[in-house]
């Protein structure tokens, strides 16, 4: 049986989901769940805890059970479930970049992380550290892909070239056969991962001192 907390933070994220993250409130989710502001206290403390619950409750979604036991396969499926939030929750990443992971579901969230790196052989003392930038660039992309910052905009990659002289881009110049293929968001998803499971074990392989 759902508890009351429950509860409370879905309905603070489906208040997100349909006006975003802005319209969450203790006053808006006390509406929605039918209450006064005051009796959603005992449950939630105060707006602040309201968004670190909300926190916990998105992490929960990113941290699924049947991953496999192998340490590429549950990054990789990480990886995944951290992309699929964002597209199911176009406002969480930056709710996730906002705040740190403190509630218990969010705690054991980063803790799947930290354990796969673990596996990986990563030193210990590297293992917060890789798990940030894994974290960082896994929601990176997935809010910039939701986002639209991947999008062409008003003008396609040609007609940005053409706004400046000719040579003034000597980097676009050379890749623009590549910069007007079209990319296939999940392909380059994919390719991500694999060279961020590769970064893992060369950190994982690299001598005990050597940072460079």
């Amino acid at each position: 049986m759902e508890s009351r907390r429950q509860i409370i933070l879905d309905a603070a994220l489906a208040l997100a989901d349909e006006k975003g993250l802005a319209a969450v409130s203790m006053r808006s989710v006390a509406e929605r769940t039918g209450v006064t502001p005051m009796a959603l206290y005992p449950y939630v403390g105060n707006k602040a805890a309201l968004l670190d619950g909300m926190v916990g409750r998105l992490l929960v979604d990113l941290t699924p059970d049947d991953a496999g036991p192998g340490w590429q396969q549950r990054l990789r499926a990480l990886a995944r479930s951290g992309r699929g939030l964002a597209h199911r929750h176009p406002w969480a990443a930056a709710l996730l970049f906002a705040r740190p992971a403190i509630t218990a579901d969010g705690v054991v969230a980063v803790d799947r992380i930290y354990t796969a790196l673990l596996d990986a052989g990563v030193p210990d003392a590297d293992v917060p550290r890789v798990e940030r930038m894994f974290s960082t660039l896994i929601l990176g992309y997935a809010a910039s892909e939701v986002g639209g910052r991947f999008g062409p905009g008003e003008l396609d990659p040609r007609g940005r070239r053409g706004q400046l002289p000719e040579g003034a881009l000597p980097g676009h110049a050379r890749l623009h056969k590549w910069l007007d293929a079209p990319v296939d968001w999940d392909a380059e998803f994919e390719a991500d991962v694999d060279d961020l499971l590769g970064l893992v074990e060369n950190i994982a392989g690299r001598p005990r001192g050597r940072k460079g």
